[in-house]
């Protein structure tokens, strides 16, 4: 094994979270480590007989590293092989890691060995000519607590070991809220600081606060279960028309969670690295910190270490599942905050504060560094990727600024794979089709240039298409009605008023989407977002060929939605909305067919699963799905079966 860092008081692993793998296809692999030592990795592929590496020009590999603190350094690994790399074919990959061109190179055998599968000997990933099977979901909250106890990131670890490679998933497909940067437990917020002291992540000003810096935040002003007194929100925000406070606007934070809001680069960099790798529990504790004097917010803090602990047994195999399946992710609004950009009156309030600018875009940089590169390396070039060298290098208030302002007009977060069917992944949050003469009106998720964009990458596009929306395009309606009653009058933060219905523009232009004749015959719509799952069928009235489209919905990893609360709209949406409602034809989807399947474990006609898992979808040749499923436990999945009897018209 590696020895430690000898000057390092913490003796920190040299190695802090990953691998992760990334963007995978023949022509490229993309992997992502964190470390605690500049290393320079060497990256090589091999399968069969075959060994690719740079030295014998089989492969281009271009690694940058990034120094964020004292003790963590992030590298971004780009492979390019010379030949297309082979199908149904396991292939290993192996990344040497050397401080100086004279120290030992050690390889991954010496540092992750306990990381491989079995009858593996070393990391690797099957490729498939066609995607024949995936899983999805999103969600994932670490002190959320269900009887169920389930992390849907360990349960793909569980299907990994329990299968043989050939029958893996093609891919992992992260939908949203892979941090809940807005909801965050005592436990987990005392782990950050701790992990902000061992790694020596750099301090920030924070303008718009009563902080000398954010330094105060990490000691002994802590403010556990107090962020609300900091975050510069107006009594829970309620209607957006009265924030006012001594005569001045006052930006939005709209989370009835915030009490520990992550605030910092540092915090929110802390939290990737707590979720994703079992390394940095190593040396935290959990005893509850001085600075809670509460009893009240001890026996909190107790409820939810108990909650922590669980979650974290689980992180070795959730490092082990990522290093293995290719991973997409896109972020939705707890990647950053609660109802991020959900209207425009949010917007003018949120952007024009320094402190929640500089809260946003702190989650912005993170989301850049932990998920956004691996998405789409090609999006992030050397001026970019520079800019956070010289940040972290030396940040300065300007510095930081300037970054947040060029990411904050970053209109490329969306992105596609050439995999088949191909993956096309939306970004919903920050292209967003607002109403300027109703600024507190919902914004479309997309805006009218963006949905063009859309339309213009399926034109002509192969037979199907797996298309990412963090939100469902097709909703339980009469949550959307709901939604759309608040609204009304003039409340839609309190609802979490964001659905593709809410705003007429982009749900009309998105409804001629799919009945454009040469947009795919198959649509394959994977969403989370909501924190229950279901699945619909869903075809055009009165087209001879229309398009087939299935609505799949997974959500969440670690999540749910209040059960009482859940069974009674599902209840009653199946009254409200059955096939003679003349409600139907009140909707923005009154030209289209939709089934809803029933899922397998429904006892009295349920629609909605609400269970924390993760989604499993297998398709046939033609991309069309043939199997859906919500997976809690591995021996007892939750499918959700086609009944053609069961035609809904909407």
């Amino acid at each position: 094994m590696l020895t430690t860092d000898d000057t390092n008081p913490h003796s920190l692993p040299p190695v802090i979270a990953g691998p992760i793998l990334r963007k995978t296809t023949s022509n490229e692999v993309t992997l992502w480590l964190a470390t605690s030592i500049a290393f320079t990795p060497t990256c090589s592929l091999k399968y069969k007989e075959a060994e690719l590496s740079a030295e014998n020009k089989a492969l281009h590999v271009t690694q940058r590293c990034m120094r964020l603190g004292k003790h963590l350094f992030l590298h971004f690994i780009h492979i390019i092989p010379k030949d297309s790399l082979p199908y149904d074919t396991w292939i290993n990959y192996n990344i040497s890691l050397q401080e100086t061109p004279s120290s030992k190179i050690y390889a991954m055998s010496d540092w992750a060995s306990d990381l491989y599968y079995q009858n593996k000997n070393a990391f690797g990933f099957i490729l498939q000519n066609t995607v024949s099977k995936l899983l999805h979901g999103s969600c994932r909250k670490p002190h959320f607590n269900s009887h169920h106890n389930t992390d849907g990131l360990k349960i793909v670890d569980d299907l990994l070991a329990s299968s043989t490679v050939n029958d893996w998933p093609s891919l992992l497909i992260l939908s949203g809220d892979q941090i809940y940067a807005d909801d965050v437990a005592g436990p987990m917020l005392h782990a950050v600081h701790q992990v902000i002291e061992a790694l020596g992540l750099s301090s920030e000003q924070l303008e718009g606060s009563d902080l000398s810096d954010d330094s105060e935040l990490h000691s002994n002003k802590a403010y556990y279960y107090k962020r609300q007194e900091l975050l510069p929100h107006s009594k829970k925000t309620k209607d957006l028309r009265k924030q006012f406070f001594g005569g001045v606007k006052k930006p939005v934070f709209t989370s009835d969670t915030a009490d520990n809001h992550l605030m910092t680069l540092s915090e929110m960099i802390a939290m990737y690295l707590l979720v994703w790798s079992p390394t940095c529990w190593r040396f935290v504790t959990l005893e509850c910190p001085q600075q809670i004097v509460s009893a009240e917010e001890k026996a909190l803090y107790d409820k939810e270490k108990a909650i922590i602990l669980n979650f974290k047994a689980d992180l070795f195999k959730v490092q082990r599942a990522m290093a293995h399946l290719p991973t997409a992710m896109i972020f939705d609004d707890h990647d950053v905050t609660d109802d991020w950009n959900l209207n425009l009156a949010w917007e003018e309030s949120a952007y024009e504060n320094p402190l929640s600018r500089r809260i946003i875009g702190n989650a912005l940089i993170a989301y850049l560094l932990f998920q956004g590169w691996g998405n789409k390396p090609s999006a992030f070039d050397d001026t970019k990727m520079n800019a956070l060298d010289a940040l972290f290098n030396d940040n300065t208030q300007k510095r930081h600024d300037n970054v947040i302002t060029e990411l904050l007009n970053f209109d490329n977060w969306h992105y596609e794979w050439s995999t088949s069917p191909p993956l096309v992944v939306l970004d919903t949050r920050t292209r967003r089709w607002v109403s300027e003469n109703k600024p507190n009106r919902p914004s479309g998720l997309m805006d009218w240039e963006a949905l063009t964009d859309l339309q213009h990458t399926l034109i002509n596009n192969q037979n199907a298409v797996i298309l990412v929306s963090p939100a469902p395009i097709f909703g339980v309606k009469l949550i959307e009605t709901v939604q759309r009653v608040f609204t009304w009058f003039g409340h839609p933060l309190m609802v979490d008023a964001e659905n593709w219905m809410a705003h007429p523009g982009s749900a009309y232009a998105l409804m001629n989407l799919f009945r454009h004749p040469k947009t795919p015959h198959n649509f394959v719509i994977l969403s989370g977002d909501v924190h229950y799952s279901f699945v619909y069928d869903i075809t055009l009235k009165g087209r001879k060929n229309s398009p087939n489209i299935w609505q799949i919905t997974s959500s969440g990893i670690k999540n749910e939605f209040p059960t009482t609360l859940l069974n009674w709209f599902d209840r009653l949406n199946r009254w409200l909305y059955a096939p003679w409602s003349p409600l139907n034809w009140f909707t923005k989807r009154r030209g289209m067919w939709v089934s809803a399947r029933k899922p397998s474990n429904a006892s009295k006609g349920e629609r909605l699963v609400n269970h924390s898992g993760i989604g499993l979808v297998i398709l046939n040749e033609k991309g069309q799905p043939i199997h859906i499923s919500q997976i809690s436990d591995i021996d007892n999945p939750i499918e959700f079966k086609k009944r053609s009897s069961e035609k809904q018209f909407e």
